[in-house]
Protein backbone atom coordinates (compact mmCIF):
# COMPACT_ATOMS: atom_id res chain seq x y z
CA UNK A 1 0.00 0.00 0.00
CA UNK A 2 1.51 3.40 -0.83
CA UNK A 3 2.32 6.41 1.45
CA UNK A 4 -1.08 8.38 1.68
CA UNK A 5 -1.87 11.56 3.85
CA UNK A 6 -3.37 9.31 6.66
CA UNK A 7 -0.24 7.10 7.00
CA UNK A 8 2.02 10.04 6.74
CA UNK A 9 -0.01 11.74 9.43
CA UNK A 10 0.49 9.07 11.37
CA UNK A 11 4.11 8.84 11.07
CA UNK A 12 4.51 12.45 11.46
CA UNK A 13 2.29 11.78 14.75
CA UNK A 14 4.45 8.57 15.82
CA UNK A 15 7.85 10.35 15.61
CA UNK A 16 6.47 13.20 17.77
CA UNK A 17 5.70 11.21 20.56
CA UNK A 18 9.02 9.38 20.14
CA UNK A 19 10.93 12.78 19.83
CA UNK A 20 8.68 13.94 23.27
CA UNK A 21 9.21 10.87 25.28
CA UNK A 22 5.61 9.73 25.28
CA UNK A 23 5.87 7.15 22.59
CA UNK A 24 8.35 4.56 21.82
CA UNK A 25 11.11 4.46 19.07
CA UNK A 26 9.86 4.46 15.51
CA UNK A 27 10.71 2.58 12.39
CA UNK A 28 9.28 3.44 9.15
CA UNK A 29 8.70 0.72 6.51
CA UNK A 30 8.48 1.40 2.27
CA UNK A 31 4.67 2.38 2.46
CA UNK A 32 4.85 4.34 5.66
CA UNK A 33 3.36 2.16 8.51
CA UNK A 34 4.67 2.49 11.83
CA UNK A 35 7.05 -0.48 13.59
CA UNK A 36 7.50 0.68 17.06
CA UNK A 37 10.82 -0.40 18.04
CA UNK A 38 11.16 0.13 22.29
CA UNK A 39 14.33 -2.63 22.10
CA UNK A 40 16.40 0.15 20.63
CA UNK A 41 16.77 1.78 23.90
CA UNK A 42 17.72 -1.35 25.39
CA UNK A 43 21.47 -1.31 26.31
CA UNK A 44 21.97 -5.07 26.30
CA UNK A 45 21.10 -4.82 22.65
CA UNK A 46 23.39 -1.86 21.85
CA UNK A 47 20.81 0.61 21.83
CA UNK A 48 20.92 3.60 24.36
CA UNK A 49 18.35 6.17 26.18
CA UNK A 50 17.23 8.96 23.91
CA UNK A 51 16.77 6.70 20.64
CA UNK A 52 13.84 7.62 18.76
CA UNK A 53 14.11 6.18 15.39
CA UNK A 54 15.52 3.00 13.96
CA UNK A 55 16.66 3.29 10.18
CA UNK A 56 18.39 0.36 8.57
CA UNK A 57 20.81 1.54 5.64
CA UNK A 58 20.78 0.65 2.10
CA UNK A 59 22.50 -2.54 1.57
CA UNK A 60 24.56 -1.03 -1.51
CA UNK A 61 27.48 -2.95 0.00
CA UNK A 62 25.83 -6.06 0.66
CA UNK A 63 25.75 -5.03 4.69
CA UNK A 64 22.67 -3.66 5.75
CA UNK A 65 22.69 -2.10 9.21
CA UNK A 66 20.09 -0.77 11.96
CA UNK A 67 21.38 3.01 12.56
CA UNK A 68 19.91 4.41 16.09
CA UNK A 69 19.25 8.07 15.71
CA UNK A 70 18.88 9.89 19.32
CA UNK A 71 16.35 12.88 19.67
CA UNK A 72 18.53 15.37 20.10
CA UNK A 73 20.75 13.98 17.01
CA UNK A 74 17.96 14.34 14.93
CA UNK A 75 17.16 18.10 16.13
CA UNK A 76 21.00 19.31 15.59
CA UNK A 77 20.80 17.82 12.14
CA UNK A 78 17.28 20.30 11.70
CA UNK A 79 18.70 23.29 13.22
CA UNK A 80 22.04 22.82 11.22
CA UNK A 81 20.40 22.25 7.63
CA UNK A 82 17.84 25.36 8.57
CA UNK A 83 20.94 27.70 9.47
CA UNK A 84 22.95 26.54 6.44
CA UNK A 85 20.18 26.57 3.34
CA UNK A 86 18.14 29.67 4.64
CA UNK A 87 15.12 28.88 6.44
CA UNK A 88 13.06 26.58 7.94
CA UNK A 89 9.12 25.90 6.39
CA UNK A 90 7.16 23.25 4.42
CA UNK A 91 8.92 20.12 2.72
CA UNK A 92 7.72 18.17 -0.24
CA UNK A 93 8.25 14.88 0.68
CA UNK A 94 10.16 12.80 -2.51
CA UNK A 95 11.79 10.16 -1.04
CA UNK A 96 10.05 7.09 1.36
CA UNK A 97 10.27 7.54 5.21
CA UNK A 98 12.40 4.22 5.37
CA UNK A 99 15.79 6.17 4.21
CA UNK A 100 17.42 8.73 6.52
CA UNK A 101 16.38 11.33 3.67
CA UNK A 102 12.74 10.81 4.10
CA UNK A 103 13.24 10.78 7.92
CA UNK A 104 14.85 14.00 7.94
CA UNK A 105 12.44 15.67 6.12
CA UNK A 106 9.93 14.47 8.57
CA UNK A 107 11.79 15.43 11.69
CA UNK A 108 12.88 18.76 9.87
CA UNK A 109 8.81 19.46 9.71
CA UNK A 110 8.40 18.90 12.82
CA UNK A 111 11.20 21.18 14.00
CA UNK A 112 9.47 23.56 11.55
CA UNK A 113 5.81 22.98 12.92
CA UNK A 114 4.78 22.35 9.13
CA UNK A 115 3.01 19.00 7.51
CA UNK A 116 5.36 17.54 4.40
CA UNK A 117 3.30 17.03 1.22
CA UNK A 118 3.83 13.52 -0.23
CA UNK A 119 4.84 13.02 -4.32
CA UNK A 120 2.01 10.63 -5.86
CA UNK A 121 2.01 7.25 -4.85
CA UNK A 122 4.04 4.60 -7.60
CA UNK A 123 6.96 5.73 -9.70
CA UNK A 124 8.80 9.05 -9.11
CA UNK A 125 7.35 10.88 -12.21
CA UNK A 126 8.28 14.78 -13.50
CA UNK A 127 4.48 15.29 -13.42
CA UNK A 128 3.42 13.73 -10.13
CA UNK A 129 6.23 16.04 -8.52
CA UNK A 130 4.94 18.93 -10.57
CA UNK A 131 1.54 17.99 -9.17
CA UNK A 132 2.72 17.85 -5.51
CA UNK A 133 4.34 20.91 -5.66
CA UNK A 134 0.77 22.90 -6.36
CA UNK A 135 -0.24 21.13 -3.05
CA UNK A 136 2.32 23.17 -1.05
CA UNK A 137 0.90 26.00 1.01
CA UNK A 138 0.76 29.24 -0.86
CA UNK A 139 2.23 32.15 -0.06
CA UNK A 140 6.06 33.54 1.00
CA UNK A 141 6.76 30.34 3.13
CA UNK A 142 10.18 28.86 2.77
CA UNK A 143 9.83 25.40 0.73
CA UNK A 144 11.69 22.65 0.11
CA UNK A 145 13.10 19.05 -0.42
CA UNK A 146 15.59 16.56 -1.00
CA UNK A 147 15.86 14.54 -4.42
CA UNK A 148 18.37 12.04 -5.38
CA UNK A 149 20.41 12.38 -8.05
CA UNK A 150 18.36 10.07 -10.28
CA UNK A 151 15.37 12.35 -9.25
CA UNK A 152 16.95 15.23 -10.55
CA UNK A 153 17.77 13.76 -13.79
CA UNK A 154 14.57 13.26 -14.39
CA UNK A 155 13.50 16.71 -13.60
CA UNK A 156 15.79 18.19 -15.48
CA UNK A 157 14.92 16.30 -18.74
CA UNK A 158 13.97 17.56 -21.69
CA UNK A 159 10.63 16.12 -22.14
CA UNK A 160 9.82 16.78 -18.10
CA UNK A 161 7.66 19.48 -19.17
CA UNK A 162 6.78 21.67 -15.62
CA UNK A 163 8.93 19.60 -14.08
CA UNK A 164 11.36 22.33 -14.08
CA UNK A 165 9.23 25.59 -13.17
CA UNK A 166 7.96 23.33 -9.90
CA UNK A 167 11.88 23.00 -9.16
CA UNK A 168 12.36 26.61 -9.19
CA UNK A 169 9.64 27.12 -6.67
CA UNK A 170 11.96 26.15 -4.23
CA UNK A 171 13.81 27.79 -1.75
CA UNK A 172 16.34 25.07 -1.76
CA UNK A 173 16.89 21.76 -3.41
CA UNK A 174 18.92 19.24 -1.48
CA UNK A 175 20.34 16.23 -3.44
CA UNK A 176 22.31 13.74 -1.73
CA UNK A 177 22.88 9.99 -1.53
CA UNK A 178 25.14 9.39 -4.79
CA UNK A 179 27.43 11.59 -7.29
CA UNK A 180 25.46 14.28 -9.25
CA UNK A 181 26.70 13.96 -12.73
CA UNK A 182 28.49 17.02 -14.26
CA UNK A 183 25.97 17.19 -16.87
CA UNK A 184 22.84 17.06 -14.15
CA UNK A 185 25.11 20.05 -12.39
CA UNK A 186 25.20 22.20 -15.38
CA UNK A 187 21.49 22.39 -16.12
CA UNK A 188 20.39 22.55 -12.67
CA UNK A 189 22.87 25.57 -13.16
CA UNK A 190 21.18 27.01 -16.60
CA UNK A 191 17.94 26.29 -14.96
CA UNK A 192 18.64 28.41 -11.96
CA UNK A 193 17.83 25.79 -9.19
CA UNK A 194 18.52 26.42 -5.64
CA UNK A 195 20.94 23.13 -5.56
CA UNK A 196 22.94 22.06 -2.60
CA UNK A 197 24.78 18.92 -3.09
CA UNK A 198 24.57 16.95 -0.14
CA UNK A 199 26.91 14.55 1.26
CA UNK A 200 26.12 12.39 4.95
CA UNK A 201 24.51 8.87 5.78
CA UNK A 202 22.22 6.80 7.86
CA UNK A 203 24.95 7.87 10.58
CA UNK A 204 24.72 10.98 10.56
CA UNK A 205 21.29 11.71 10.29
CA UNK A 206 21.43 12.43 6.40
CA UNK A 207 23.35 15.37 4.95
CA UNK A 208 25.68 17.28 7.21
CA UNK A 209 28.19 18.49 4.54
CA UNK A 210 26.48 21.04 2.00
CA UNK A 211 28.23 22.03 -1.22
CA UNK A 212 31.43 20.64 0.46
CA UNK A 213 31.42 22.62 3.69
CA UNK A 214 30.77 20.80 6.75
CA UNK A 215 27.53 22.45 8.85
CA UNK A 216 27.56 24.46 11.98
CA UNK A 217 29.18 21.84 14.40
CA UNK A 218 30.14 19.39 12.09
CA UNK A 219 34.07 18.48 12.14
CA UNK A 220 35.74 16.96 9.29
CA UNK A 221 38.99 14.43 9.18
CA UNK A 222 41.05 11.36 7.82
CA UNK A 223 41.97 8.40 9.32
CA UNK A 224 45.41 7.51 8.48
CA UNK A 225 45.77 3.71 6.43
CA UNK A 226 46.49 2.17 3.22
CA UNK A 227 43.80 3.82 1.96
CA UNK A 228 42.57 7.12 4.45
CA UNK A 229 38.98 7.75 5.31
CA UNK A 230 37.06 10.61 6.30
CA UNK A 231 35.30 10.89 9.68
CA UNK A 232 32.87 12.99 10.86
CA UNK A 233 31.95 14.45 14.09
CA UNK A 234 28.84 16.26 15.28
CA UNK A 235 25.76 16.25 17.41
CA UNK A 236 24.35 14.87 14.90
CA UNK A 237 26.40 11.53 14.99
CA UNK A 238 24.00 8.41 15.61
CA UNK A 239 24.28 6.18 18.86
CA UNK A 240 25.57 2.92 16.82
CA UNK A 241 24.12 0.00 15.84
CA UNK A 242 20.90 -2.23 16.95
CA UNK A 243 22.66 -5.67 18.02
CA UNK A 244 25.68 -5.29 15.91
CA UNK A 245 28.45 -4.27 18.35
CA UNK A 246 31.46 -5.14 16.66
CA UNK A 247 30.51 -2.72 14.15
CA UNK A 248 29.74 0.12 16.65
CA UNK A 249 32.95 -0.65 17.99
CA UNK A 250 34.38 -0.25 14.56
CA UNK A 251 33.00 2.72 13.44
CA UNK A 252 32.22 5.08 16.27
CA UNK A 253 33.85 6.50 18.92
CA UNK A 254 32.87 9.30 21.65
CA UNK A 255 36.36 11.74 22.34
CA UNK A 256 35.47 14.18 24.96
CA UNK A 257 32.18 15.50 23.87
CA UNK A 258 31.91 14.61 20.40
CA UNK A 259 30.85 11.90 18.93
CA UNK A 260 33.03 10.45 15.69
CA UNK A 261 32.10 8.28 13.04
CA UNK A 262 34.24 6.31 10.47
CA UNK A 263 33.25 6.24 6.66
CA UNK A 264 33.37 3.84 4.34
CA UNK A 265 34.74 7.00 1.81
CA UNK A 266 37.57 8.71 0.74
CA UNK A 267 38.49 12.36 0.82
CA UNK A 268 40.68 15.22 1.46
CA UNK A 269 39.88 17.76 4.08
CA UNK A 270 41.53 21.44 3.80
CA UNK A 271 41.28 23.61 6.08
CA UNK A 272 41.06 23.94 10.35
CA UNK A 273 37.51 23.19 12.24
CA UNK A 274 34.88 25.79 11.02
CA UNK A 275 36.71 26.87 8.19
CA UNK A 276 37.28 23.08 6.42
CA UNK A 277 36.17 21.84 2.99
CA UNK A 278 35.68 18.29 2.28
CA UNK A 279 35.60 16.93 -1.02
CA UNK A 280 35.00 12.57 -1.30
CA UNK A 281 36.69 11.23 -4.01
CA UNK A 282 35.65 7.39 -3.57
CA UNK A 283 34.58 4.61 -1.69
CA UNK A 284 37.47 2.46 0.18
CA UNK A 285 36.06 -0.27 -1.60
CA UNK A 286 35.94 1.59 -4.94
CA UNK A 287 39.57 1.53 -5.00
CA UNK A 288 40.56 -1.63 -7.47
CA UNK A 289 43.73 -3.12 -7.68
CA UNK A 290 44.24 -4.39 -11.07
CA UNK A 291 47.80 -5.88 -12.15
CA UNK A 292 48.57 -4.02 -8.98
CA UNK A 293 48.28 -0.79 -9.85
CA UNK A 294 45.77 1.02 -7.80
CA UNK A 295 42.82 2.14 -9.87
CA UNK A 296 40.09 4.99 -8.56
CA UNK A 297 36.65 4.15 -9.87
CA UNK A 298 35.18 7.31 -8.91
CA UNK A 299 37.27 9.02 -10.97
CA UNK A 300 37.17 6.63 -14.26
CA UNK A 301 33.22 7.22 -13.82
CA UNK A 302 33.94 10.88 -13.81
CA UNK A 303 35.86 10.43 -17.24
CA UNK A 304 32.76 8.76 -18.54
CA UNK A 305 30.50 10.62 -17.24
CA UNK A 306 31.70 13.72 -18.92
CA UNK A 307 31.51 12.07 -22.84
CA UNK A 308 28.50 13.04 -24.58
CA UNK A 309 25.51 10.60 -24.58
CA UNK A 310 26.36 9.23 -21.15
CA UNK A 311 23.73 10.13 -18.58
CA UNK A 312 25.33 7.94 -15.86
CA UNK A 313 27.97 5.38 -15.34
CA UNK A 314 29.09 2.81 -13.26
CA UNK A 315 32.36 1.87 -12.14
CA UNK A 316 33.39 -0.90 -10.15
CA UNK A 317 36.17 -4.17 -9.95
CA UNK A 318 35.55 -7.87 -10.06
CA UNK A 319 38.28 -10.86 -9.02
CA UNK A 320 39.93 -11.79 -12.38
CA UNK A 321 42.82 -14.93 -12.45
CA UNK A 322 45.21 -12.85 -14.82
CA UNK A 323 44.65 -9.32 -13.24
CA UNK A 324 43.81 -10.11 -9.36
CA UNK A 325 40.68 -7.60 -10.12
CA UNK A 326 39.47 -6.33 -13.38
CA UNK A 327 37.69 -2.66 -14.20
CA UNK A 328 34.58 -3.02 -15.17
CA UNK A 329 32.07 -0.47 -16.56
CA UNK A 330 28.16 -0.10 -17.22
CA UNK A 331 27.02 3.06 -18.99
CA UNK A 332 23.62 4.46 -19.31
CA UNK A 333 23.09 6.18 -22.43
CA UNK A 334 20.72 9.00 -23.38
CA UNK A 335 17.54 8.27 -25.38
CA UNK A 336 18.70 7.95 -28.79
CA UNK A 337 22.26 7.85 -27.84
CA UNK A 338 23.06 4.05 -28.23
CA UNK A 339 23.67 4.73 -32.22
CA UNK A 340 26.58 7.26 -31.36
CA UNK A 341 28.18 5.07 -28.63
CA UNK A 342 31.78 4.54 -29.55
CA UNK A 343 33.59 2.32 -27.29
CA UNK A 344 36.80 2.54 -28.75
CA UNK A 345 36.44 6.56 -28.46
CA UNK A 346 35.62 5.77 -23.93
CA UNK A 347 38.32 3.81 -24.08
CA UNK A 348 40.82 6.29 -25.06
CA UNK A 349 39.31 9.05 -23.04
CA UNK A 350 40.14 6.94 -20.02
CA UNK A 351 43.18 6.24 -21.08
CA UNK A 352 44.56 9.70 -21.91
CA UNK A 353 43.01 11.09 -18.34
CA UNK A 354 44.01 8.50 -15.76
CA UNK A 355 46.58 5.85 -17.80
CA UNK A 356 45.94 2.72 -19.27
CA UNK A 357 45.49 0.34 -16.01
CA UNK A 358 42.19 2.06 -15.21
CA UNK A 359 40.63 1.63 -18.67
CA UNK A 360 37.83 -0.93 -18.14
CA UNK A 361 38.17 -4.60 -19.52
CA UNK A 362 34.32 -5.64 -19.63
CA UNK A 363 31.39 -2.92 -20.64
CA UNK A 364 27.61 -2.92 -20.45
CA UNK A 365 25.57 -0.56 -22.34
CA UNK A 366 21.89 0.14 -20.74
CA UNK A 367 19.18 2.41 -21.16
CA UNK A 368 19.05 3.11 -16.79
CA UNK A 369 21.38 1.37 -14.25
CA UNK A 370 19.69 -0.50 -11.75
CA UNK A 371 18.83 0.97 -8.65
CA UNK A 372 18.08 0.22 -5.26
CA UNK A 373 14.13 1.61 -3.44
CA UNK A 374 16.16 4.76 -2.29
CA UNK A 375 17.47 5.75 -5.70
CA UNK A 376 21.49 4.43 -5.31
CA UNK A 377 23.00 2.65 -8.03
CA UNK A 378 22.51 -1.44 -7.27
CA UNK A 379 26.03 -2.12 -7.13
CA UNK A 380 25.59 -5.34 -6.15
CA UNK A 381 23.84 -6.86 -8.64
CA UNK A 382 26.19 -4.68 -11.43
CA UNK A 383 29.20 -6.44 -9.71
CA UNK A 384 27.40 -9.73 -9.50
CA UNK A 385 26.25 -9.28 -14.19
CA UNK A 386 30.21 -8.41 -14.30
CA UNK A 387 31.51 -11.75 -12.43
CA UNK A 388 29.25 -14.51 -14.01
CA UNK A 389 30.59 -16.57 -16.13
CA UNK A 390 31.29 -14.93 -19.75
CA UNK A 391 30.63 -16.78 -23.03
CA UNK A 392 33.70 -17.82 -25.06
Amino acid sequence: MPLTDARLAAARAALAAALEGSGPPVEFTADGRVLPRPEATDPARGGSAGVVAVVRTSGSTGTPKQTLLTGDALAASAAATAARIGGKGQWLLAVGLQFVAGLAVLSRSLHAGTTPVPTAPGPFTPRGFAEATDRLERGTGFRAVSLVPTQLARLLAPDAGPAVDALRTFDAVLVGGARVPEAVRAAAADARIALHLTYGMSETCGGCVYDGVPLDGVTAGLVDGDTPRLRLAGPMVAAGYLDDPDRTAAHFRVDGERRWYLTEDTGTVEGAPGHQRLTVTGRVDDVIITGGVKVSAARVQAVLESLPGVRAAFVGGVPDDEWGQRVCAAVALEPGAPARWDESAARQAVRSALGPPAVPKQWGVLAELPLLPNGKVDRQALLAGFAAPRPD
